[in-house]
């Protein structure tokens, strides 16, 4: 029954939270100077094959508290055309950010779709200045195109089983080229309902920026059951503030974490600074006469972290796998043998990713 009642309060409190009524709390803390902004770059609507107009991306991601979201309509593949023609490629975008209210929290940038076969297949460029110059005869052209602009550039879904067979994602000679000539910038390891480790991998050999995206076509709720507490995979880009141009820059220096289901994944460095911000741990009291170390663990964060303990002592009333729920706070009892002013508290954060098959490690120090 309490388990079921934590569930229910998480839930209100993630709706809250995309309702503004918290004044957009972050879903992430960062460290201070910083912030996590939470995006989407890779969303459709009728303006392409989505199933929607442009007005419910955006209130969408009202709803769901995002801080920016990119048009990234298809350039090539237009199967609405009959019915909605449109000569101009920016339209989508044009009335997604025309319905932005001043002072709100939600920023809309432009961008593309370059929609090709394999290789190099799908391609992405966001902060476009003008999505018909992206328009070309040959994928090369359009990326080409799009880094005049001083667009971010990034490969989509590369493990997509229309493309890969197999699933598996995999570099061919043009990406190859693409990236030694910095005309690729990173490469979606999460898109809609996947997840790639070769993708990961391929990110972590190249250098590229690790995003995560939606690429929705239908409605989020559907896709994501939001109402029931879901979300749909996000980038975060830690920033130093809230412009476009502040993030353009993050995402250039690979400064990101996604966020899929219950599984948050980037490189190292940056995941340990999100634990480090977002699972505080209080310091230790004893009973008078017991010595079991009695420590508070909070998580701030709208993500669940599940742990394990990995250290030489045992915990008195829970196992050493165990989860701390998203805006939650629990208590562990340490069986230290004697009384300790200080201690360390090495987990390894199972709904981590910071390489195929490895979880992130981490220390807190309790004291």
């Amino acid at each position: 029954m309490k388990s079921i009642l934590l569930k229910a309060l998480n839930l209100i409190v993630l709706l809250l939270l995309g309702s503004g009524l918290f004044g957009q709390k972050p879903f992430f803390q960062a460290s201070e100077g910083l912030q996590w902004v939470s995006t989407d770059l890779h969303i459709h609507t009728v303006f392409s094959d989505g199933a929607v107009w442009p007005s419910i991306r955006v209130e969408e991601a009202r709803r769901e508290g995002l801080d920016l979201i990119a048009m990234t309509e298809h350039l090539e593949y237009q199967p609405h055309a009959a019915d909605i023609p449109h000569p101009d490629r920016n339209r989508s975008y044009k009335i997604a950010s025309g319905m932005l209210k001043e002072g709100e929290n939600l920023q809309v940038i432009n961008g593309s779709e370059i929609t090709r076969e394999m290789p190099p297949g799908h391609i992405n460029a966001v902060f476009v200045k003008d999505a018909n110059a992206l328009l070309q005869k040959d994928s090369l052209s359009g990326i080409q195109a799009a880094n005049q602009q001083q667009a971010f550039v990034f490969w989509n879904h590369p493990n997509w089983d229309a493309h890969r067979k197999d699933g598996i994602a995999r570099l061919e000679p043009f990406h190859v080229y693409l990236i030694e000539n910095k005309l690729l910038h990173g490469i979606e390891v999460v898109n809609e309902t996947t997840f790639s480790e070769e993708a990961l991998q391929i990110a972590l050999d190249n250098e590229l920026t690790i995003l995560g995206t939606s690429d929705i076509h239908g409605l989020t709720d559907w896709a994501h059951h939001i109402q029931q507490g879901g979300h749909r995979p996000m980038t975060f880009v830690q920033v130093e503030n809230r412009t476009p141009e502040s993030l353009k820059k993050a995402l250039f220096e690979g400064k990101t974490i996604v966020w899929y289901e219950d599984l948050l994944v980037g490189k190292e460095m940056h995941l340990k600074e999100l634990v480090k911000q977002n699972l505080l741990f209080s310091s230790p009291k004893y009973a008078k006469d017991k010595t079991l170390m009695e420590v508070q663990i909070t998580n701030t964060s709208a993500a669940p972290f599940h742990l394990e303990y990995t250290g030489e002592y045992s915990f008195h009333q829970r196992a050493a796998v165990f989860t701390v729920p998203a805006y939650s706070s629990l208590r562990v009892l340490v069986k230290t043998k004697t009384k300790k002013t200080s201690i360390a508290l090495p987990f390894r954060i199972l709904n981590t990713v910071i390489a195929p098959k490895q979880p992130l490690e981490y220390t807190f120090v309790v004291q």
